[in-house]
């Protein structure tokens, strides 16, 4: 039987906790990192009768600054609704939401089109042991963000591009860490296949928790698609899990439609006109906004002239690119200095974190281990020719571990590159008197062991001899 090729339509569904002092409609606090059950709670935030919620009003900014970063239609009116479910992680038996007038329509992100942008609450967080659960109502009222994106993804990679590039732009605009793994931002992803321009039967897959589950379950689930519909059985709409271990998803619900949440205007809440709320108005909130990642890749690649690598570096990490650009501040206008300083930086800084074992390189702050200036200062020896580029691997080592003007590290350690000729004459003599046998092959046509001498000159001298003069010393005394 000849199988049919199917395209794959997805559209994501990512919720996202804001970074705000207090919850969304109370003043409990916002503290993701609160290890302690049920501490930051209030009567308003675990749904008491009678209590009434107030809106966060910088939540509510986040949201708008990720819709103009996107270059979204922002709402001038917008409300809040009730979305009725029972689920014991939702105290108040529905969760405040947005339906109809969200506060952000359209934009795109990544070359994805957006649908919308809205707030609400999240849920507390459930955890199962055994016959019984618990419930954590810290996490219950925090400020949430769910972005939906138009059906126009078609691949688990393309998605998790989107998903990363969405992560990126909350942590330059400072709206929320979207941590993964702590549970700050969680993709959900709608899947379904089609050998026609229709949409074929969409299957949600719930809360995934990293970029490789997104990536992974999106190409499990288009996979049992395609075997279902080529053994000619039906795919059912529904709502399913993703089980990390064995790398499969799970049945988990009938999928629930709008109206099954019956939502309508929250009464306890007042409409909004946001151009009547001065410090909410677009034109506002818009020239408040920082430089933004896209904007930053090209800046690094068009006029500071880095290679894309590690521009990307530089972008993706945050602290790192903070660390470079305090760096070349020191030399604005030198393109060589520029290009040095980030090499320098990605290459063998990067090597150093990699092998500390007391960090990790998106954690460890650059600038406690090594001053901007002193990094400068590293650069501009380099580039002046005082120090060659053993020498100042050696020397990056140690002002790793003990911050050091580097001046005085080269000093102290015989390492400033020689490049008196007389003086390396005398070394690479003393190199060749000890090695007559290797001469020998030399100047029997084995001209390759010329590195031989050169790396042996080197280890007599530290790294600290001009590579070039010494070269044609060798060059000139084998002769």
């Amino acid at each position: 039987m000849e199988q049919k090729v199917y395209t794959a339509t997805i559209g994501l569904e990512v919720h996202a906790e804001l970074k705000t002092v207090t919850k969304m409609f109370c003043s409990s606090k916002n503290d993701p990192d609160e290890k302690r059950p049920n501490v930051n709670v209030c009567p308003v935030c675990m749904g008491y009768p009678g209590t009434l919620p107030v809106i966060n009003k910088q939540a509510v900014k986040h949201v708008l600054r990720v819709g103009l970063a996107l270059g979204a239609t922002i709402a001038d009116f917008t409300e809040f609704d009730r979305k009725n479910y029972f689920y014991p992680d939702i105290p108040k038996g529905y969760q405040i939401s947005q339906y109809k007038y969200p506060l952000v329509q359209k934009g795109t992100l990544a070359g994805v089109a957006i649908t919308r942008i809205h707030l609400e609450e999240d849920t507390a967080r459930s955890s199962h042991e055994g016959d019984f659960s618990l419930i954590d109502f810290n996490r219950a009222g925090v400020p949430l963000m769910e972005l939906v994106t138009e059906p126009v993804i078609h691949s688990g990679l393309q998605a998790v591009q989107f998903a990363r590039e969405l992560q990126l732009l909350l942590q330059y605009l400072g709206a929320g860490d979207a941590n993964m793994e702590k549970g700050e931002m969680r993709v959900e992803a709608n899947i379904s296949i089609s050998d026609t321009e229709a949409f074929g039967t969409k299957v949600e897959v719930k809360n995934l928790n990293s970029f490789r589950a997104v990536e992974k379950a999106i190409a499990y689930e288009i996979a049992r698609h395609t075997e279902l519909l080529n053994k000619g059985e039906h795919i059912v709409q529904e709502t399913r899990g993703w089980d990390e271990k064995k790398e499969v998803t799970f049945s988990q619900r009938i999928k629930e439609d709008s109206h099954d949440y019956r939502y309508f205007p929250e009464p306890d809440l007042p409409k909004l006109i946001l151009s009547e709320i001065p410090e909410l108005k677009p034109d506002i909130v818009r020239g408040e906004l920082p430089e933004l990642p896209w904007d930053k890749r090209i800046r690094l690649v068009e006029k500071l002239g880095l290679k894309p690598e590690d521009a990307e570096v530089f972008v993706r990490q945050i602290h790192w690119g903070t660390y470079f650009e305090n760096v070349v501040r020191a030399f604005p206008e030198d393109g060589q200095k520029i290009l040095a300083a980030a090499n320098y930086i990605t290459s063998d800084l990067a090597g150093i974190v990699k092998g500390d074992s007391t960090t990790t390189v998106d954690k460890v702050d650059l600038s406690s281990k090594i001053i901007e200036d002193n990094f400068a200062k590293l650069i501009v020896m380099v580039q002046g020719g005082q120090l060659s580029s053993r020498a100042t691997k050696n020397i990056l080592k140690m002002m790793y571990e003990k911050d050091t003007n580097p001046e005085v590290l080269a000093n102290e350690h015989g390492l400033m590159q020689k490049s008196d000729e007389g003086h390396l004459t005398q070394v690479a003599q003393a190199i060749l008197d000890s090695n007559p046998s290797v001469v020998a092959e030399y100047k029997a046509g084995k001209v390759a062991l010329l590195q031989f001498f050169l790396g042996q000159a080197m280890k007599e001298t530290k790294g600290s001899a001009n590579p070039e003069i010494l070269k044609s010393v060798f060059i000139e005394l084998l002769s």
